[in-house]
């Protein structure tokens, strides 16, 4: 006999919580540091406040929020020391990545890279959007942990990726002409050198690409 399960809607509003508390973070209505308060949360959401709880919840393992006792829930904060940590971690993960996909990828999967860089490339041409140009980026690199066929390694990602969008949008915010000069050039290279056969070069690539960012971010935040 099937044991007795929680029901399935529950789970489902708390998860649906967390993605639009996600949503309204990257779209900027809650900045680095805002404080996330339940009761208002379900009252804009139309939920429960148990199912906004959950939300919450996931959000801070995905580290996008904090919460504290007796101080309630906030979006974390952009500090240079998370920064560092963050895009340190993100290095390495990109250049395993990378290099994985670049021995694995199929014609499908480059194929797919491809059409990510010239939408990038016609975004940027035209009235670029930061959002919609970072939504582009981060798709990208979704989609070669993808093609790296790695679950661990996907998993990984996915445990600072929420991290990453957000301390992106800060740099696009602070610095967003160092950004919108660098992230189609970047990522063409990145799709050319997964179709060579020069790891080396791709390696060292995802890195820089990686520092480069840390670097633009970290050059305006304070000391």
């Amino acid at each position: 006999m099937t044991p007795a399960l929680p029901k399935a809607n529950r789970r489902g509003l708390a998860q649906e919580a967390a993605d639009l508390v996600r949503e309204a973070i990257f779209a900027g209505h809650f900045p680095p540091g805002s404080p996330l308060r339940e009761v208002e949360l379900a009252a804009s959401l139309e939920v429960s406040r148990g199912s906004v709880r959950e939300g919450l919840a996931m959000l801070e393992g995905e580290g996008l929020v904090r919460s504290a006792w007796h101080r309630g829930t906030t979006v974390i904060d952009v500090t240079r020391a998370d920064v560092e940590e963050v895009y340190t971690l993100r290095a390495a993960l990109d250049r395993l990545a990378a290099t994985s996909a670049q021995a694995t990828a199929d014609a499908g999967r480059l194929a797919e890279l491809d059409s990510l860089v010239q939408e990038l490339a016609a975004e940027a041409a035209g009235a670029a959007d930061g959002p919609r140009l970072l939504a582009l980026d981060i798709a990208f690199h979704d989609r070669i942990y993808a093609a790296a066929g790695n679950r661990r390694l996907s998993s990984a990602w996915h445990a600072v990726r929420s991290q990453v969008h957000l301390f992106q949008l800060r740099r696009i915010t602070v610095g967003y002409e160092h950004y919108s000069a660098r992230v189609v050039d970047e990522h063409r290279e990145l799709a050319r050198l997964l179709r060579s056969g020069d790891r080396e070069t791709l390696a060292r690539c995802a890195e820089e690409h990686v520092d480069a960012a840390r670097r633009g971010l970290l050059a305006h935040l304070p000391l």
